[in-house]
């Protein structure tokens, strides 16, 4: 123990930074210096010749991941501790990696700029394309909560954010080698003013953008009237405490109070209701649901009026549509489920949106040829929840205003290139309806209001969110959150949002941090693997 003290204190210090950046609000610059114990623990061990150091690096990644997301195990032991264990090694994986190509290479600073590109490539792959994915700890979400800092996002999105993170912690570790090594001596007057400069710069330019921008940021101003209602219902105890009428009801009072509280006012209004509000929903024919022929109704009371509302639907089909569609017991046929989003007005018409970014195990089952197999010879334990295949927005349609809404659903509001084809769709309002009860009144539910804030920044869209136990909120352009309700209370929460039509650079181009960062990656590692020609 007394052999390895200095590695397991520089341990424990990197991960009480890194979970300070996220756990703690406005502590996100935290992150800048957060993986320099880590490289420095990385640079003894290389020095020393000491092997396996796997033995320390998985560790730590693991502890920082159980840290930061233990409250998942509140919804599911077996997820949570799998989403650690398992993000935590392929986080030591990529860090394992660059510890290969640092003796291909031979050390230099080559090794260095690999393990960022390598890092930002995978939080990449991650968002975009994995079918397990899990990017809550994604380097650039630790500033969710130190806004004025990251207003830039709206050029280069999260992933920017995690350039920004290695860039300085790289930068300032590159300082710390310069000088406990000598070499800092050796460097003439200019050599050492440029390190100083491009370190100053580093991490100050950034800093002086976001705050230039955040000062002067103007809003849109194209007003549109939202009610957003929070009917607290404890997940766990929906389908035994009340009926879905007596839920029904509930909703329906709130609704009605939203529009009692506007003194007779007909300009249009969006009511916005928690996902998975009602599970009654058929996708093929809405009408044959009584939730959604109340919310009808209440809208033809009040024709000014559309109701997003979030439900579990289901959708039959004669022949077998997917691998993940299920038989139905006395149906004769097949039954896909879905978590969705719709547009009810007064015309009962469908407009509907399925949640595609799905919950690994709870909602949907991955690589459906390999675990559908396996999941039936369990019982059919796991999700077969079926997402659209494209993003579409729903549109909101009253006193002749026709507006194109986009509506993350729960764990999709954390996917910023995926928020991004929203506006790309069309939408000039971005709505998030969830339900963080699951995880009780940990930091989870906290985070992940945060996160939304992100998604305003990058797509410079103002975000009506809907949570049926908290926290509900309305956030502005600035990624300001500038009305919220308390949590685990039922509440109405009424205000104002302004439409946007505006497409900001991340927008227009997509995340070009993280494709850079897969160019880099592959040039280096394809560097690496290559023989070295003997001179």
């Amino acid at each position: 123990m007394k052999k390895n003290g200095k590695y397991i204190l520089l341990f424990a210090l990197g991960v009480l930074l890194a979970s300070g950046a996220f756990l703690v609000p406005g502590c996100g610059a935290l992150m800048l210096i957060a993986m320099i114990p880590l490289l420095s623990a990385e640079r003894m061990a290389t020095l020393e010749g000491k092997k396996h150091f796997w033995l320390f690096h998985y560790p730590f990644f693991l502890m920082w991941n159980l840290i930061t997301t233990w409250w998942v195990c509140n919804a599911t032991v077996g997820g949570g501790i799998f989403a650690s264990v398992a993000n935590a090694l392929q986080m030591s994986v990529v860090f394992g990696l660059f510890r290969w190509v640092k003796k291909r290479m031979k050390g230099g600073v080559l090794p260095y700029i690999f393990l960022a590109a390598a890092w930002i490539a995978w939080e990449k792959y991650y968002l975009d394309a994995a079918q397990i994915s899990w990017p809550w700890l994604v380097f650039g979400n630790a500033f969710s909560r130190t806004l004025p800092l990251v207003q830039w996002y709206e050029f280069t999105g999260t992933l920017g954010g995690s350039l920004w993170v290695w860039t300085v912690n790289l930068a300032l570790f590159g300082l710390m080698v310069t000088l406990s090594d000598g070499s800092w001596g050796r460097w003439n007057g200019k050599a050492r003013g440029s390190a100083i400069t491009g370190i100053v710069l580093s991490v100050l330019a950034p800093i002086a953008l976001s705050l230039g921008i955040w000062w002067n940021y103007k809003e849109t101003e194209d007003p549109l009237d939202v009610a957003i209602l929070q009917p607290n219902i404890d997940p766990y105890n929906k389908f035994t405490a009340m009926t879905q009428q007596q839920q029904n009801a509930i909703l329906l009072d709130q609704a009605q109070k939203a529009v009692r509280e506007r003194n007779d006012t007909v300009s249009p209004l969006l009511i916005l209701t928690p996902e998975t509000f009602t599970s009654d929903v058929w996708a093929n024919d809405p009408m044959l649901s009584p939730t959604f022929r109340r919310m009808v109704g209440f809208t033809r009371e009040h024709p000014w009026c559309n109701i997003l509302l979030g439900a579990v639907t289901l959708e039959r089909f004669d022949a077998r549509p997917s691998r993940t569609a299920r038989q139905w017991a006395g149906y004769d046929g097949w039954i896909e489920t879905h978590n969705s989003a719709l547009m009810v007005d007064s015309t009962a018409r469908t407009d509907i949106f399925h949640k595609s970014k799905l919950v690994v195990g709870v909602e949907s089952t991955p690589y459906p040829a390999v675990f559908v197999p396996i999941d039936n010879l369990l019982g059919g334990v796991m999700g077969r929840d079926v997402g659209q295949d494209s993003v579409t927005c729903l549109t909101f349609r009253a006193a002749e205003r026709e507006i194109p809404i986009g509506c993350a659903i729960c764990y999709e509001s954390i996917y910023g290139n995926y928020c991004r084809d929203y506006i790309k769709a069309g939408a000039r309002l971005l709505t998030v309806i969830t339900n963080d009860a699951w995880w009780g009144d940990t930091p989870g539910y906290k985070q992940h209001l945060s996160y939304a804030s992100l998604r305003a920044i990058e797509t410079r869209r103002d975000i009506a969110r809907c949570a049926n136990t908290g926290i509900s909120a309305l956030i502005d352009q600035r990624g300001r959150i500038v009305a919220k309700t308390p949590w685990w209370q039922s509440a109405t929460l009424s205000g104002r949002v302004n439409l946007s039509d505006r497409q900001t650079f991340f927008v227009r181009f997509g995340d070009i941090s993280g494709r850079l960062a897969i160019l880099v990656f592959l040039l280096l590692l394809g560097a690496a693997i290559l023989p070295r020609r003997k001179a």
